[in-house]
């Protein structure tokens, strides 16, 4: 196993730092009032528990796969917001950026995991054009 560099190991604090925000956001939400609603209320224990999972993971130096399951989580919670402001989400929908300022956070520190995944994403090319 190679020794990882300050930029490779930098790049996994970043990581993990915003997964666990979006954890933490979500676990707020779940506590304060979403655990009382049908289904989303389960969804939000389920994306805080598993980011935090992953992050502690990708922390750690998981491998590839993890880093592709935070990428999933990211883009997970990107498409339930993105859904409970139009179509809904088993009933449930939300108008704007509320709550506030949770709302606007989430998105932020989850695009931000994903743009931090791009090198994991190169890395998979390369290793799939071997």
């Amino acid at each position: 196993m190679k020794p990882q560099s300050l930029t490779e190991i930098a790049l996994r604090v970043a990581i993990a730092g915003t997964l666990a925000t979006s954890g933490y956001i979500h676990a707020q939400l779940y506590v304060s009032d979403y655990r009382y609603i049908h289904i989303v209320g389960v969804l939000f224990l389920l994306q805080a528990s598993a980011s935090f999972a992953l992050a502690a993971l990708v922390l750690a130096g998981g491998p590839i796969y993890v880093r592709i399951g935070a990428g999933g989580a990211a883009a997970g919670a990107l498409g339930g917001f993105a859904a409970s402001r139009t179509v809904g989400v088993f009933g449930f929908t939300e108008h704007g950026w509320q709550p506030s300022p949770q709302s606007l956070t989430s998105v932020l520190v989850e695009v931000a995991t994903l743009l931090l995944l791009v090198p994991t994403g190169l890395e998979i090319v390369k290793r799939i054009g071997r």
